[in-house]
């Protein structure tokens, strides 16, 4: 090969070589995105199963009432902004108070705090709030001791405290909190849904229990008409205690308020079975399904009302439907 036809042929063995490393490189590239994207759904299906499963009680073919949700709602982390009260406190000190805007009371620095002088009763407590989140519950629970000893009047430490004692089940506890913090203000609706929460999971079906609850969610109501929290624990305290009416007149309300909220068409719908109206059942459940076709405990609940029509067909395919979700 002469030195013209070797100087004309290794351009073309260069731009061989690029092609094939370029190549190489983006096949590599691909296969990594692939890999990383089929991580993230095994993920999110790891999520997906870790989700509470809704009890299974109603056995197939039978008429049995269908499941219902347990109560759903005690917020146990407070919004941010219910503790604007303690930014006056402290700016009532004469000092600088920044650091203490609600939008940082998530992770205040307690040495800045101590520095500007805050009160060590507001010390505890926000220590208290930083242990909650790690849920270091013992050590939060001695803090906010410590805060309410230090200033008996200090509504919030009571309340964070019960948190606590709910945490722990410890429910007799949480309610001597809740209930001296609705002494000390009881113009505060999620007071009274803490309270209702707490006596409903003490209650263990005692009727004059829940209907002490029934009264706390009915205050808090009261208090905020469309507290969608309350209701939704109210409309499950009255299923318990067979008040099917109310039940519905909750759900309705809650519906106009969340008319997404596939668990409440749900819940709803197992007010009009235990009533009875197998046709209002079926288009709830129907509606709960369309909202989350996922839903198997909402395809269970169906299938009885259909097998209650004689519609055998249809139930057959809903318990098929639920089996499936439930592998």
């Amino acid at each position: 090969m002469t030195r013209r036809e070797l100087f004309l042929l290794t351009p073309v063995v260069l731009i061989v070589l690029f092609l094939i490393i370029f190549c190489t490189v983006l096949f590599t590239c691909k296969s990594k995105t692939y890999n990383e994207r089929g991580q993230e759904q095994e993920l999110i299906a790891d999520d997906e199963e870790t989700e509470p499963q809704e009890e299974q009680t109603i056995a197939e073919h039978d008429s049995e009432q269908p499941v219902n949700e347990s109560i759903v709602s005690h917020q146990i982390q407070r919004p941010l902004s219910s503790l604007s009260g303690i930014n006056n406190r402290v700016r009532g000190m004469g000092v600088y108070v920044a650091e203490l805007d609600p939008v940082n009371f998530e992770n205040p620095d307690l040495d800045v705090l101590r520095q500007m002088g805050v009160d060590q009763y507001l010390i505890s407590y926000f220590t208290g709030e930083q242990l909650y989140r790690e849920g270091n519950y013992d050590r939060a629970l001695t803090e906010y001791t410590a805060s309410i000893n230090r200033n008996t009047d200090f509504i919030e430490a009571y309340i964070s405290r019960g948190n606590v004692y709910m945490r722990r089940r410890d429910y007799n506890r949480a309610i001597d909190d809740y209930s001296r913090a609705i002494r000390l203000d009881g113009n505060r609706a999620e007071l009274y849904n803490y309270r209702g929460f707490a006596r409903f999971e003490r209650a263990a079906r005692n009727l004059s229990e829940i209907n002490l609850a029934i009264e706390d969610f009915s205050r808090a109501i009261s208090l905020n008409r469309n507290y969608v929290d309350a209701l939704i624990n109210r409309s499950y305290a009255y299923y318990q205690i067979g008040n099917y009416d109310r039940v519905i007149e909750d759900c309705d309300h809650i519906i106009r308020l969340e008319p997404s909220n596939a668990v409440i068409w749900n819940r709803r719908g197992t007010a009009w079975y235990a009533k009875e109206d197998d046709d209002r059942a079926i288009r709830d459940f129907t509606e709960a399904i369309k909202l989350n076709p996922n839903y198997a405990v909402a395809y269970r609940n169906r299938a009885s009302a259909w097998f209650n029509k004689s519609e055998y067909d249809n139930a057959e395919a809903d318990l098929a439907a639920a089996q499936r979700l439930q592998r």
